[in-house]
């Protein structure tokens, strides 16, 4: 799991790799295709993987291309053609550089990568637009994160080694968790050919107004808030001194050009996330209007999953508010919904997703085996 308590800034990240262009016949335009590939070394035993260029769409549905890694079994597809798993990472920056596809380290943050492989699935990591890619990056922008998830699975079809399906799941965490659920609510409609069998997501934020002003650290929500209030602004033509003064937006800017890698906060970051955090305290974004409708638009609606899900809560998260999620599941429960809640006692933000990867492995190949969905409504 890439953590806010393992941040560095984007100055320190690889440079991206260059990508080989595909043959000019293989360029087409529709959502999914893939632009450009490279072999990228390292990949698990039995495994090969490439990086890639594919096209998507943004929250407007405005083309955009996204880089991405597709990591694919060795030998022949089991029943002709392979199940998909997109994994979709957590947090990892708001800059061009922060995408990950590119960094070493890619394949260990993938949690359940050996076991996804071992069960004969093609796994696609995705960055998200603006990550690997020009920006802006539209953080915590819904639709935009399902539509990225979405193509990923299109681009795996693309690729002739691949052998990919049209039968997919989507597993992710905290980012990624919120990206899964998105996936989840816009598959039909935006990828009708395609069949997403189920949704796993660990500690993700879906109340976006209590996510942001929850959790137990003070710092790492201020972080959070200047990732999100930093894309918004680009995104949505929102200027952050709207609800904040000219050095509290500085700060702001300041902090967004960080990325999130496995190496540690350096000091002067810690110290501007100290300092944002004594500044955001008395400010709260929903209390305007555009803010707060874009707070409500690009939470998540319990009334537009239908697939079922499986969701993971470490009781000791600092960052994701463990009774948000909580009361995100339970209205999931009221609606009726096949939901499988693991809460993990005295886990963490950084620790849930590898935690409960183990289990939403297993229950990933249940539903590629069409067994029912099972749900613990009403149970620990």
């Amino acid at each position: 799991m890439i953590s806010f308590f393992r941040a560095v800034t984007c100055a320190l990240a690889t440079a991206p790799m260059m990508l080989a262009p595909l043959p000019a016949q293989a360029q087409p335009n529709a959502k999914g295709a893939v632009v450009a590939t490279t072999a990228l070394g390292g990949a698990p035993s039995g495994a090969s993987a490439h990086r890639i260029r594919y096209r998507s769409s943004d929250q407007n549905g405005k083309p955009v291309i996204v880089t991405g890694a597709v990591i694919v079994p060795r030998g022949p597809a089991r029943a002709g053609a392979r199940d998909v798993v997109v994994w979709a990472h957590g947090a990892s920056g708001v800059a061009e550089t922060c995408g990950l596809s590119d960094k070493p380290g890619l394949y260990d943050q993938i949690a359940g990568l050996n076991a996804l492989l071992a069960a004969g699935y093609v796994v696609v990591a995705p960055d998200y637009q603006g990550l690997g890619s020009p920006g802006p990056h539209p953080f915590l922008v819904g639709k935009a994160a399902a539509h990225n998830v979405i193509d990923a699975v299109r681009a795996a079809r693309a690729m002739p080694q691949a052998h990919a399906g049209r039968r997919y799941a989507v597993f992710g965490e905290s980012l990624g968790g919120y990206s899964a659920l998105w996936a989840g609510a816009e598959a039909a409609a935006y990828a009708p050919e395609l069949q997403l069998v189920g949704v796993a997501a660990a500690a993700p934020p879906t109340d976006l107004k209590a996510n942001l002003t929850g959790g137990t650290n003070a710092a790492v929500r201020a972080f959070l808030t200047a990732y999100t209030a930093s894309s918004w602004e680009k995104v949505y033509a929102l200027p952050l001194m709207t609800v904040v003064k000219p050095h509290t937006a500085s700060l702001i800017h300041a902090l967004a050009r960080n990325c999130v890698t496995l190496d540690g906060f350096k000091l002067r970051t810690k110290i501007g996330m100290l300092r944002l955090a004594g500044q955001l305290r008395n400010v709260d974004l929903a209390a305007s209007p555009r803010w707060a409708a874009l707070i409500a638009r690009n939470s998540v609606d319990p009334a537009r999953l239908t697939v079922p899900l499986f969701i993971a809560q470490g009781s000791k998260d600092a960052i994701v508010a463990p009774d948000v999620t909580r009361g995100f599941v339970d209205a999931l429960c009221r609606r009726g919904a096949a939901v499988r809640f693991m809460p993990i006692e005295g886990g963490d933000h950084v620790s849930v997703g590898k935690r409960s990867a183990s289990e939403a492995v297993a229950w990933i190949g249940d539903r590629f085996a069409n067994r029912p969905a099972p749900s613990n409504c009403g149970g620990g």
